[in-house]
């Protein structure tokens, strides 16, 4: 979607999808805004609540079941087992989707990450799909009258030309650039404490491979879990920065993240994305 500064101003019911790497900020930018104006879509919520919750629970109930005491009780439908997702907490999802490696150090066999790893991509594709549905339901059941897709890190990995379209055609895409001066503490926090990831197919293919020959590893099942995710985490993002630009350059507009540390509210937030409209004419 492409528009003059002034129309976005005068936009009765602005949709934006924001897009960002992780830890650059886009959540904390989304909730500048008002949840009494603002419906708030989040793609990792509506994963780990539609698309990935019995993948979740049974991943739950599997880690229950090597539990004599809980074994018992769950056979005998004694407890129920939920799972407690929120936009705040998408642990859950996280944990689902696992670190590849030891299995005595809680990693997964590269068949079963492989699995989770594509069952994860095709629940981002639905979740984004779902975006023009729930923009209709946020104005027609609830009334708000504007949007915020709070879309997923791993967005820019679904090499799916038709969700970039669909979120294009009905939401203002904004993407936030991280400063160069940040993208090391970025790196660095995420070495330090290491979280599982989503990794295009390709992608992991040959970095798995390059991995396992750096470190003469024999297979999978040797690596310790937390080491692979620590050692790619550089590559994953390098190799995601282009694709977001590319995103921004067709679809939308660029935002640099030190821009946000100065957004306190509503205005603040339309005023930097008009000026980001500004350098990017139609």
């Amino acid at each position: 979607m492409r528009m003059s500064p002034q129309d976005f101003l005068d936009w009765e019911s602005k949709r934006i999808t924001l897009l960002a790497m992780s830890g650059a900020g886009k959540t904390t930018l989304a909730n500048k805004l008002p949840k009494a104006k603002w419906f708030h879509y989040s793609g990792d919520y509506r994963i780990g609540t539609q698309y990935l919750k019995e993948p979740i629970l049974d991943n739950i109930k599997r880690q229950a079941m090597r539990v004599p005491f809980l074994r018992d009780l769950l056979l005998s439908d004694s407890i129920y087992i939920g799972s407690g997702i929120t936009v705040d907490n998408l642990a859950p999802v996280s944990s689902f989707l696992g670190k590849l490696g030891d299995p005595n150090q809680g990693g997964l066999s590269l068949q079963e990450f492989k699995r989770r790893q594509k069952l994860h991509h095709q629940a981002e594709i639905s979740a984004m799909n779902d975006v023009p549905d729930f923009i209709h339901k946020a104005e027609d059941i609830y009334g708000y009258k504007h949007f915020i897709n709070d879309a997923g890190g791993s967005v820019c990995e679904l090499d799916c030309p038709d969700v970039m379209e669909l979120l294009a055609k009905h939401t203002l895409i904004v993407y936030i650039k991280i400063p160069t001066s940040f993208e090391q503490t970025l790196i660095d926090r995420a070495k330090a404490d290491p979280k599982p990831l989503y990794y295009r197919e390709a992608f992991l293919e040959e970095k798995l491979a390059e991995f396992m020959q750096l470190k003469n590893y024999s297979g999978t099942e040797l690596i310790p879990p937390d080491e692979f995710v620590s050692w790619v985490f550089p590559e994953l993002f390098k190799s995601r920065l282009p694709r977001y630009e590319a995103i921004a350059d067709r679809y939308g507009y660029t935002i640099n993240g030190n821009a946000i540390t100065g957004v306190t509210g509503e205005a603040d937030f339309i005023q930097l994305v008009a000026d980001a409209i500004a350098k990017h004419p139609i």
